[in-house]
């Protein structure tokens, strides 16, 4: 019964996958991907193999491993892998407070799709450079995606994007309403864990992502353009949660 339930939920991912391949959207970053930090300079390199730190990623992919036995959490981890902005929103949108959509929040939107891509635009350099082979075509088994195993194999694994994605969609949700802060940074945190238990990515890929975040955001502090339209986003988020109280009694 586990393993049905297992398969419907990969076929499902994989439908909404390609669904959202086709349909995917581009966003516009604030500031340009070359004008971004170049994190090769700032991080430390992945562990080699071998290695004590090496070994604790070895660890945690068991750990991620027997994590899959649970169908709640392998349910999550299918969910946070779909790379599609509007599925982190919804996601991150529960502890956030408001149901983010292009129509009924334009400004936090806005904000929250062009912030996100100026951040995790860091990633690329760091990919290219490492090259880091990822876990399971390390240890020749399958992920929980093998239709994608393929083409993920192409991709460097460190950092982790969909990690960087998650934080840096939690700091400027934070940024925008700090009384959700503790909820988005968890759930965000649990979404970089996610990538552990799916045999994407090492821990050391997840553990180096959140710092990555963090610089590409403080980077984007730096542009006038990303200040108003946060003002915006504010006043917006202050605005409809006045009215979702008052509607309340």
């Amino acid at each position: 019964m586990i393993r049905h339930f297992i398969s419907s939920l990969l076929a499902t991912t994989l439908l909404v996958c390609i669904q959202a391949g086709a349909i995917a959207q581009t966003y516009e970053p604030y500031i340009p991907e070359d004008q971004m930090p170049d994190v090769v300079q700032i991080v430390p390199a992945p562990p080699q193999d071998p290695s004590s730190e090496f070994d604790r990623d070895v660890l945690r992919y068991m750990w991620g491993k027997q994590q899959r036995k649970d169908p709640a959490r392998l349910e999550m981890a299918i969910r946070d892998a779909i790379w599609s902005m509007d599925t982190t929103l919804v996601i991150l949108g529960e502890p956030f407070g408001l149901k983010i959509s292009k129509e009924e929040t334009p400004a936090i939107y806005e904000v929250l799709t062009r912030g996100v891509t100026t951040i995790e635009n860091i990633r690329f350099k760091p990919k290219a450079h490492y090259f880091r082979i990822r876990p399971f075509a390390y240890f020749k088994e399958p992920s929980i995606f093998p239709q994608d195993d393929e083409w993920l194999a192409t991709e460097g694994s460190y950092p982790s994007g969909h990690t960087i994605r998650a934080w840096a969609c939690a700091l400027l949700m934070a940024q925008i309403n700090p009384a959700s802060a503790e909820g988005v940074f968890a759930r965000a945190w649990q979404s970089g864990e996610s990538r552990v238990i799916s045999g994407c990515h090492w821990q050391s890929d997840v553990d180096a992502s959140r710092p990555v975040a963090g610089i590409g955001y403080s980077r984007l502090q730096s542009s006038p353009e990303f200040q108003k339209a946060m003002a915006k986003a504010q006043d917006e988020f202050r605005r409809l949660i006045t009215k979702k109280k008052c509607c309340r009694k």
